[in-house]
């Protein structure tokens, strides 16, 4: 009896942890995919104001060769 008692306990502590666990992991896994996006989105918009510095550098450089 007594080790009956016991087993279930056991079941309900570890299904209450597991109700207790799961949504803390649900919000770290967003919140590491929130941070991953955050940083593709940041290198994103730096490779486009690479681009658009390359591009008017080329433009003030053909300009200059053109006037001189």
């Amino acid at each position: 009896m007594k080790n009956g008692l016991r087993v279930i306990g056991i079941i309900f502590l570890a299904l209450f942890a597991l109700v207790v666990v799961l949504p803390l992991i649900g919000a770290a896994v967003g919140l590491v995919t929130g941070v991953l996006s955050l940083l593709v989105g940041l290198a994103i918009a730096l490779i486009k104001l690479a681009v658009v510095v390359a591009v008017v550098y080329l433009v003030l450089v053909g300009v200059r060769a053109l006037i001189r």
